[in-house]
């Protein structure tokens, strides 16, 4: 029987995406972050100086994910070109909800009015879904395809969100009640499930073997640091630890960095092409041909 050479696997297997570099997975990192922490801002009730606080750090946020993939285009002028496709491109959509967001919370951010703030909240829930929605219409990239990117994407984002939250309110020395601790260690909890899932359906639907190595040896960190001692810390707050501020801040920021860093892991380190697949390898002449083979990819059932 026909068998595959090492030559030929190696042409056919899938390799690491050189097209999207850092810029545009600043995008997805800040940007998501930024989106729901003005979600989280409309629904706080801060005052109106923390309020301003936070949008303010939204805004830069957002401002500076788009920023970073504008100079990746070769030409950053035909970013315009964006706007041509709202039919069909996330890329379009996003584009024109910044285009309403960065108005709409320039104005909340002078007024702090606060259905000024709940609309610039609804613009940023809307930018971080057009994100999420933009990862997974890359198709080629397997790992970026799945549809449960979507569900990771939109809860490590408003993770994220709440942790930037979090931060704002130890620094302006605004106080996050009981239930709005408790609602962070459910959003904690939230991202952590979505996580094994996306992993779980990576694992049942088949996926390109660099991938799952760099997803697999990313785990157990992610759920350390993002998850649990997060959730540490705030229960910690709860039970009345000294020093809450600053013990909050730091779990802020673990929530944080830990979804950044994923988002990096995903789009960068873990973003594999498709490869090609033979439904069975060719014989020259008389024989039989060869079995079907997907070099690179480790198969449960497709």
């Amino acid at each position: 029987m026909k068998k595959l050479t090492k030559k030929s696997a190696d042409l056919l297997s899938p390799k690491q995406q050189r097209n999207w570099d850092w810029r545009a997975a600043a995008n997805f990192i800040a940007g998501g972050a930024g989106g729901s922490l003005l979600l989280w801002t409309a629904l706080a009730g801060f005052s109106s100086g923390a309020t301003r606080m936070a949008i303010l750090l939204g805004l830069m946020l957002i401002g500076a994910g788009l920023t970073c993939v504008w100079f990746e285009i070769g030409r950053p002028w035909r970013a315009l070109n964006v706007y041509k496709h709202v039919a069909t491109s996330w890329m379009t959509r996003e584009a024109m909800v910044a285009a309403v967001l960065f108005p709409v919370g320039g104005l909340a951010l002078l007024t702090a009015a606060p259905w000024l703030v709940v609309v610039v909240g609804a613009l940023g829930a809307a930018f971080l879904y057009t994100q999420a929605r933009i990862l997974a219409a890359n198709k080629g990239i397997p790992t970026w395809r799945h549809p449960r990117s979507i569900s990771l994407m939109v809860s490590t984002g408003l993770a994220e969100g709440i942790g930037f939250l979090i931060c704002v309110a130890s620094l302006s020395s605004q106080m996050i009640g009981t239930w709005g601790l408790v609602g962070a260690i459910a959003l904690i909890a939230v991202r952590a499930y979505f996580w094994k899932s996306y992993l779980g359906g990576l694992h049942a639907d088949g996926a390109p073997d660099g991938a799952l190595s760099v997803l697999n040896g990313f785990d157990g960190r992610f759920l350390m640091f993002g998850h649990v001692l997060p959730v540490v810390a705030i229960v910690a707050t709860l039970v009345g630890m000294p020093a809450q501020s600053g013990v909050l801040f730091v779990a802020g920021i673990l929530m944080v960095a830990a979804g950044w860093t994923m988002k990096f892991t995903l789009v960068l380190r873990a973003a594999f092409t498709q490869g090609l697949a033979l439904r069975h390898l060719p014989v020259r002449g008389c024989g039989v041909a060869g079995a079907a083979a997907k070099p690179g990819w480790t198969m449960t059932g497709t």
